[in-house]
């Protein structure tokens, strides 16, 4: 089964189907095949079925809202009133939420209905969701491979088919990496433009949400209750929110898409140069104008965001002492016994080796050598982008250096890994909004395509992916799951 958000919606209207009977037939699927992909830490089923039946009932009384009776997915990041919220971690595994993310609160507010929460890399710091308590989330395209991270478990379970879309954060790719090796559409909008109040932190000036589907449509649909502003959100912009569908029908004759020669040089595999050039080749047959643009601080965006990211990880899990909330260690000796044990047990090794670095970077003496360095080259990084915007509407190139690698491949090389999101990084530094769309195939997986648009042009983005998808049936094609 794999209907879209626009479809359910047309479906539920004309009385095609119940939410309550759609919302089953979705809930069987996961209990069906999330042993196999694991791509679920939660399964709302009572939920889920509760909030269908209100649905029907608001559709029958006239009542629907913009999503009511749609079912989705939340990555379990996301604070959830009176449902488990672990981010991924042996440190929140007890821990139940005592109120909504504003997120939440949003889509709940549209009608849709929870299916349950997705499986991640521990506290959204991975590339390929095998840093997560729960285990690896597979691909449902080859078991043996990485769905990306750490946002891996909404992006598999959209591929797969067990939800018409989900939620998902971006710190430094973790929509735009996993929707690219899962063959699925993502999109991580403008800092700023939806709120954090609720989202559990790694990087503060860097994380933001977004939205998992198979169309920028149903992307678009979803992003639309996700946005806006939140005062409970001291980064939240106040800014009006934009009809993200209204431009879908505008044609792309004259836009200019500007392709930086960094994208596309040494690293990148062959393979997936040829199924990007392809793509931007029908961009070209749509009417678009290419032009070259160069951001040469590209290769500086891996050093400067692992600074600034494990420097504000260090200070956002500084919370998790034991004495509050989450793990706690048995029968601590003394304060220091009970803080040492209590995240020793809690944490994971890559969460252990990003705290470490990042107050290395922050402590006496290193500080200005570090993370002042570091922010200083970030604001290089975003005048490369502003440069680059007085020539071109859309920047284009590859999501990804490689498609989806082997589980265990890289685990055992930390660097390796963060190479992998040599190309989603750099916006999250800059702040700005990206998607990664289906374009193709190479050794039989998923190649995702990354547009980027200027601050606050999602509907720009949303309408060039669009117009893409018009054209091409790369979005629709689905992994074959066992029966």
């Amino acid at each position: 089964m794999s209907h879209s958000i626009k479809q359910i919606q047309q479906g539920l209207a004309s009385g095609e189907f119940s939410s309550e009977e759609i919302t089953a037939d979705y809930l069987q699927l996961i209990k069906q095949h999330n042993p196999e992909l694991n791509c679920f830490i939660s399964i709302t089923d009572e939920l889920a079925t509760q909030q269908a039946r209100a649905a029907d009932a608001s559709i029958a009384g006239g009542d629907a809202r913009a999503l009511t009776g749609v079912p989705l997915a939340h990555k379990d990041i996301f604070c959830t009133d009176g449902i488990k919220t672990s981010c991924g971690s042996r440190m929140l595994d007890n821990f139940i939420a005592p109120y909504n993310a504003t997120i939440i609160e949003k889509i709940n507010s549209a009608g849709a209905v929870m299916l349950g929460k997705t499986n991640m890399d521990e506290f959204a710091m991975g590339s390929s969701n095998e840093n997560s308590f729960y285990g690896p989330v597979a691909n449902p395209w080859n078991r043996e491979r990485v769905p990306g991270g750490s946002s891996g478990g909404s992006a598999a379970a959209v591929a797969a088919g067990l939800t018409p879309a989900a939620t998902g954060t971006d710190t430094g790719g973790s929509i735009r990496q996993p929707a690219a090796l899962c063959g699925v559409t993502g999109i991580k909008p403008t800092y700023g433009r939806v709120s954090r109040y609720g989202m559990i932190a790694f990087g503060s000036s860097l994380d933001q949400g977004g939205a998992f589907a198979r169309t920028a449509e149903d992307c678009a649909i979803l992003l639309q209750q996700m946005a806006g502003f939140d005062q409970r959100d001291s980064t939240s912009i106040d800014q009006p929110v934009p009809n993200y569908s209204g431009d879908f029908e505008r044609d792309l004759k004259g836009l200019r898409i500007g392709l930086p020669e960094e994208y596309f040089a040494e690293g990148l595999d062959a393979d997936i140069a040829r199924v990007i050039e392809s793509a931007i080749d029908q961009y070209r047959k749509l009417g678009a104008e290419i032009i070259d643009v160069s951001l040469p601080n590209t290769r500086l965006s891996i050093p400067v965001y692992y600074v600034v990211a494990l420097a504000e990880c260090s200070s956002n899990l500084s919370r998790f002492d034991g004495v509050r909330f989450g793990h706690r260690c048995d029968n601590p000796k003394d304060l220091e016994d009970l803080y040492k044990r209590s995240r020793g047990e809690g944490f994971g090794e890559e969460v252990k080796r990003r705290i470490m670095l990042g107050t290395y970077a922050l402590s006496a003496g290193y500080y200005d050598a570090y993370y002042l360095k570091a922010q200083q080259l970030r604001r290089l990084i975003k005048q490369d982008f502003e440069k680059a915007f007085e020539q071109v509407d859309v920047i284009a190139g590859p999501t990804t250096p490689e498609v989806a690698f082997k589980l265990g491949d890289k685990t055992n090389d930390p660097v390796s890994m963060y190479l992998q999101d040599i190309y989603t990084i750099s916006l999250n530094l800059a702040g700005l909004p990206g998607m990664s769309i289906p374009a193709g195939f190479s050794q039989g997986l998923p190649v995702g395509l990354q547009l980027i648009g200027n601050y606050f042009d999602e509907a720009r983005l949303l309408n060039v992916a669009h117009q893409f998808q018009l054209h091409s049936d790369f979005h629709l094609q689905k992994p074959e799951l066992n029966s």
